[in-house]
């Protein structure tokens, strides 16, 4: 029994050696498969600090939502032989876009993508660019991981890196925009005149009664006769007579036949104004040799060596000589004096008057008792002297109905019908102008405008190629532009329009100060307007004008609460929107 303890202590000892043994044998093995599943392990979760985006918050440009990624993988995280599939995701709730994915490898992967050092990390950049859609208003935007390690692949958490979308850009103004008028041609007073020719025969500057008995001068007798009793509707300016010799001949005798003819036509037209009791001025000038006359004779006749004389009249500015030359051209001289030569011989007389057409009373008195009196001229001129819009569309109607075929009643009619916000009717109503004329200009700057409305973009910008010369192209080019993200170029289309489309392209073209200035400018604000202010407000740090412009839309429209609510312009003004 005294034995005992000792025996105990010796099974003791040997047990403990025993499991330092164990210990010494079995730790290494531990350290080796700790450092073999670490080296096999999965990468795990990235933290947003790891990221930035330009711009930070989302916005929509030209219809898309572009985006600039900057990240990186930290130091010792991303393992030699794996891939990293990455891809950036703008989710909403309800649904979501991806963008195009990069991919990066380990350093013991053979491949073409950008390769990640293990133990350094390393740090890129990727873009992105989605098809805008309103939904994203309110999304996140997320870039989801898939790697890959040999045959086998997973996923980690994704990371939200940045919020969107601003969407400012989509707003719907192009249906406040101003659509493009088809002006009128009328005028009140138009100048015209009646002319008429006496002939001489050559050498000759006696007037025949042949000739004081012609049709031609009967009658321009009986016009002046006419004018000169109408008083109301005509005004005779003046009588000019114009006397020629045809360049043959010689300096000295043309200018005494040309001074000849003048002076008899002269007489002869005095009396004939007294013995017909008009009292006119009239003017008398000769022309000693007219080459202007026969340049113009010869350019248009058919001769066999016109080209040759006409060269001749290039070449020589001297009467003398250009005579001599156009005489040599023996081929052609006789037809010239037989044919061309004659017609220079003479004295034109030209009554000069003005047309004097009815006064505004008159016009709009004709349309209420018989519009068809009317000209087409004077029927749109008479929508200009009213500004009830009731009676434009009603006289527009009465042009379509007496003048079928001209294109601008119908255009007036969609304009009216845009400016009242009904994009529909008035886009059913330039499509009738253009069944008159597809090419005018107006009306394919409407039906651009009518495009936009509906967001198409593309088929907006084939009508405004064709739109050049309407009075509102800029208007609609500048609508387009913003569609496109060309802001600079939509502000310099609007010019001085003061709309809320170009207010949105001055927002858009950070131009803070004049997009005040046109809101204000607006003769109708709308909600939209009040709206737009609000964005102004917001990106010059002014919350009292956020809140006021909010209120002010809101209650010309309802529905601009939860739009208000959504739009990430006003991200930092929950309180004032309330």
């Amino acid at each position: 029994t005294s034995e005992l303890p000792t025996a105990a202590s010796s099974n003791a000892s040997y047990a403990n050696d025993e499991v330092t043994m164990i210990k010494k044998l079995y730790l290494p093995l531990v350290a080796l498969l700790v450092l073999a599943l670490s080296s096999c392990g999965k990468m795990g979760e990235l933290s947003s600090d790891y990221f930035t985006t330009n711009p930070e918050v989302l916005e929509a440009i030209g219809g898309k939502v572009p985006v600039t990624i900057n990240g990186k993988f930290p130091e010792k995280y991303f393992k030699k032989n794996a891939t990293v599939e990455v891809t950036p995701v703008l989710r909403w709730k309800g649904g979501e876009a991806k963008g195009q994915p990069a991919v990066f490898q380990g350093e013991k992967v053979e491949g073409n993508n950008q390769t990640i050092a293990y133990k350094a990390g390393g740090s890129y950049t990727m873009k992105a660019s989605f098809d805008y859609v309103p939904e994203m208003a309110n999304s996140e935007l997320y870039l989801d991981f898939k790697i890959t390690k040999g045959k086998k692949s997973y996923t980690i958490p994704s990371v939200k890196i940045a919020d969107g979308v601003i969407a400012t850009s989509e707003l719907p103004t192009a249906a406040s925009s101003n659509a493009s008028y088809a002006n009128d041609a009328f005028q009140r007073i138009i100048k015209d005149a009646q002319t008429a020719n006496i002939m001489f025969l050559i050498q000759q500057a006696n007037l025949r009664n042949s000739e004081l008995n012609s049709d031609d001068i009967k009658e321009f007798h009986k016009k002046v006769a006419e004018i000169n009793a109408d008083t109301k509707n005509y005004k005779l300016n003046n009588i000019e007579i114009s006397a020629y010799a045809s360049p043959d001949g010689g300096v000295e005798l043309n200018t005494g036949l040309a001074e000849n003819r003048e002076a008899n036509t002269e007489k002869y037209m005095e009396r004939q104004l007294k013995k017909g009791k008009i009292d006119t001025n009239l003017d008398a000038k000769y022309t000693a040799q007219d080459w202007e006359g026969f340049q113009e004779l010869v350019s248009k006749s058919n001769l066999q060596d016109k080209d040759l004389i006409l060269r001749v009249l290039s070449m020589y500015n001297d009467p003398e000589q250009r005579e001599a030359e156009i005489k040599n051209i023996s081929s052609v001289y006789k037809t010239l004096a037989d044919e061309i030569l004659p017609q220079l011989r003479r004295a034109r007389l030209t009554a000069n008057y003005d047309i004097i057409g009815r006064s505004d009373d008159e016009i709009n008195e004709a349309f209420n008792s018989d519009p068809k009196v009317l000209s087409v001229e004077e029927l749109l001129y008479a929508a200009t002297l009213t500004n009830d819009n009731a009676r434009k569309e009603a006289i527009f109607t009465k042009t379509t109905q007496l003048y079928p075929n001209d294109f601008r009643a119908y255009n007036n009619l969609g304009e009216l019908a845009f400016a009242a916000g009904d994009a529909a009717k008035a886009e059913s109503y330039f499509k009738q102008a253009a069944s008159k004329n597809a090419n005018a200009p107006e009306v394919n700057a409407n039906l651009g405008l009518c495009e936009l409305v509906k967001g198409n973009v593309a088929a907006a910008e084939t009508y405004l190629g064709k739109a050049t010369g309407a009075n509102a192209a800029g208007e609609a080019l500048g609508n387009l532009y913003i569609k496109q993200g060309q802001y600079d170029r939509a502000v310099n289309s609007f010019g001085d329009a003061k709309t809320n489309s170009a207010a949105q392209a001055q927002i858009l073209a950070k131009d803070y100060n004049k997009a005040k200035a046109t809101l204000s400018a607006i003769k109708n604000p709308d909600a939209m307007t009040d709206y737009l202010m609000a964005i102004v407000g917001a990106r010059t740090n002014n919350a009292s004008l956020v809140s006021s412009s909010i209120k002010s839309a809101i209650a010309k429209d309802p529905s601009m609460a939860g739009k208000a609510a959504n739009d990430r312009e006003f991200a930092k003004y929950a309180d004032a929107i309330k």
